[in-house]
């Protein structure tokens, strides 16, 4: 990639959105920011901020081309930073003319699977988008939207095959309160970034049923061992499961207080439904739509992943989450 400035465009109005057009708008730089909903774009060209999604972040409006209209944002701009919940992601390309994303760079901040096709964002963008694999980057944690709008340090993971590509966006996004990490693990960081969401589910229906941290480490360190056996024979490269944008990404969506998936798992095991508690959520849990999925997407590779499997009993087979919590725990070591 050329080292002269590009143009830069964030796709979501969700928090994490909100959070990467922070960061980006931290440089002196113009960012093309696409939002689905009328009356957000509305208020932040009004008012400064985001009315549902980070509210004390305030913008500077000089640094902000924001529309409502999807074509008129891609079409200027030569990188897309893709941060829209995964369940809306089919629809939101299925009609879109795919002339408009030749030559763009695609970095993915989905952390789910799209349920349509059961594919990883990376994957559904080469497949039925057509962009190169070399086009397409990752953008990954540890790292909670919460925290970046409190200017907390913070890290991210920046994946791309192309080197270069990797280092522009890194320029782009680390500041004084977020330091980067470069890979060239597209695939093994943007499962393991799916992954993690099911098992913070399970770490809060686990909280919810009354275990403590004892059990909690137990449940995690398990969660890593599955991370790695399943990302190493659906990709097997070399990679090292410990660094931030596994283990790292693992832990504080297990542990946060500021994690929508451990938060959605802590209902269900107080004893709310699947329905009330999507319900009683403002935001999407990613974790929910990813379980189903990777139980899928396991039929191929038959890796043995007793956590995914507990948490789908207790989310689509209506399992008690008391009885498949304490089959699990006998499994675990």
């Amino acid at each position: 990639m050329e080292e002269n400035h590009k143009k830069i465009a964030v796709i979501g109005g969700g928090s994490w959105a909100t959070a990467l057009v922070k960061i980006l708008t931290s440089q002196d730089h113009v960012v093309n920011w696409w939002m689905h909903n009328d009356a957000s774009a509305k208020h932040i060209l009004k008012f400064r901020h985001n009315p549902k999604y980070l509210q004390s972040v305030e913008f500077d409006l000089d640094r902000i081309n924001l529309s409502t209209n999807l074509q008129e944002i891609v079409q200027p701009s030569d990188i897309l930073i893709i941060a829209t919940p995964s369940a809306f992601l089919y629809g939101l390309f299925s009609d879109f003319p795919q002339k408009l994303l030749e030559n763009k760079v695609i970095f993915s901040a989905v952390k789910g699977i799209i349920p349509e096709v059961n594919e990883i964002p990376g994957q559904y963008y080469h497949k039925h988008l057509n962009v190169p694999y070399e086009n397409i980057g990752i953008i990954c944690g540890p790292c909670h939207a919460e925290e970046v709008a409190l200017e907390r340090l913070s890290y991210l993971t920046i994946a791309a095959q192309d080197e270069e590509m990797a280092e522009y966006m890194e320029s782009r996004l680390k500041n004084r309160y977020i330091k980067t990490t470069i890979s060239d693990d597209i695939f093994g960081t943007e499962y393991s970034a799916v992954l993690k969401n099911v098992y913070s589910i399970a770490s809060g229906i686990c909280s919810g049923l009354g275990y403590g941290d004892n059990f909690q480490s137990v449940l995690v360190s398990n969660a890593i061992q599955e991370i790695e056996n399943f990302i190493d024979e659906v990709n097997p490269i070399h990679r090292d499961v410990k660094s931030s944008a596994y283990l790292g990404d693992l832990l504080v969506t297990a542990y946060s207080k500021f994690s929508r998936n451990r938060t959605f798992g802590y209902m269900i095991g107080k004893g709310y439904s699947v329905k009330i508690a999507q319900l009683e959520m403002d935001m999407i849990a990613e974790g929910y739509y990813a379980t189903k999925c990777i139980v899928e997407i396991n039929k191929e590779y038959g890796v043995e992943m007793p956590i995914v499997e507990a948490v789908y009993n207790i989310i689509y087979e209506r399992i008690s989450p008391f009885i498949e919590i304490k089959i699990l725990s006998e499994k675990l070591s």
